[in-house]
């Protein structure tokens, strides 16, 4: 089968459509045939050689891509309930020691990783929802706010910010939205009940808005100590996308929250997203031999959704 790979680390010429073995799904595993899978900013890192310089991950001749996944089941391991072959699913790859990613004609998934795919969601807009979703989701769940608090959401017109701002208006949570003055129609959309155009002084801008500072803020932006200044003392604060959490100054609460893989959480989003409740955006598709294409895309920035890969 087909799969990205690097082999060294660096811009988008270093990635490498090459021929592997297909996998075998072991105990607990199913095997997923490709349809759709998106490219997200860690993908870029990955490539760049950033996860390792970070000791996130080891160095290795060969490195696969990928995350997300939106398939079919072909195979299925001993120990596995509940998904058959010809299943359509959605996955979440999360672990760096891995040797391919989802960005392969075939991956192998832990079925706790993976959700059946509600009907109405197309492959491609699935395959921008697991690493997002969850990752707004579970940050959401760290802050845990009650309805009516204020949350602060920085690059609230990206991927994690959209799904953030969306998921904390569903729980009666008001959203103070930070992004581009162009996408003020956009997040208030998504149900931001206040925008804050981006600007360097972001903490006062926030706190003439809300007086006295948020309740908690969910960094999607990695704007960092910026955006804590913005929280109120003694609120909370996520640091998401790789951003590395700043110092809990004034008694706020301050973690990086790193994503995990979890099935039936990300069905029950999957579900919102086909009831239009959680809105998937594709910013293009590409075959898996223009993969590079997708990451200048998405490298040039002001992509609003992801690149979808398509083999």
């Amino acid at each position: 089968m087909r799969a990205v790979v690097v082999r060294s680390y660096g811009g988008p010429e270093v990635l490498e459509l090459a021929e592997v073995p297909v996998p075998e799904p072991g105990p607990g595993q199913v095997r997923i045939r490709t349809r759709a899978a998106a490219v997200n900013p860690v993908d870029l890192a990955t490539r760049a050689g950033h996860l390792v310089q970070g000791g996130l991950m080891a160095s290795r001749d060969v490195t696969g891509l990928g995350w997300d996944v939106a398939g079919v089941v072909d195979a299925v391991g001993p120990a596995v309930a509940g998904l058959s072959p010809g299943d359509e699913v959605i996955g979440l790859s999360d672990r760096l020691d891995l040797a391919l990613g989802t960005h392969a004609e075939q991956v192998v998934l832990d079925a706790t990783a993976v959700a059946r795919t509600p009907a109405g969601l197309s492959p491609e807009a699935a395959a921008t929802l697991p690493l997002n979703v969850l990752t707004a989701d579970q940050a959401l769940d760290f802050l845990d706010l009650r309805a009516g608090q204020t949350l602060l959401v920085t690059g609230a017109a990206g991927a994690v910010g959209g799904f953030a701002t969306e998921l904390a208006a569903q729980r009666g949570i008001r959203v103070v939205a930070v992004a581009g003055a162009q996408d003020e129609e956009l997040v208030r959309g998504l149900g931001a009940e206040i925008f804050v155009p981006r600007t360097r002084e972001l903490s006062a801008a926030v706190r003439s808005a809300v007086p006295g500072g948020v309740d908690a803020a969910l960094d999607a932006a990695v704007v960092g100590p910026a955006a804590l200044e913005a929280v109120r003392n003694g609120g909370a604060f996520a640091a998401v996308v790789g951003g590395a959490a700043p110092v809990p100054l004034r008694g706020t609460r301050v973690a990086n929250v790193w994503i995990r893989a979890d099935g039936p959480r990300l069905a029950e989003l999957a579900l919102l997203a086909a009831g239009g409740r959680v809105t998937p955006r594709v910013a293009g598709t590409f075959p898996l031999a223009d993969v590079a294409t997708a990451h200048r895309l998405l490298e040039k920035g002001g992509v609003r959704g992801r690149p979808v890969l398509t083999p």
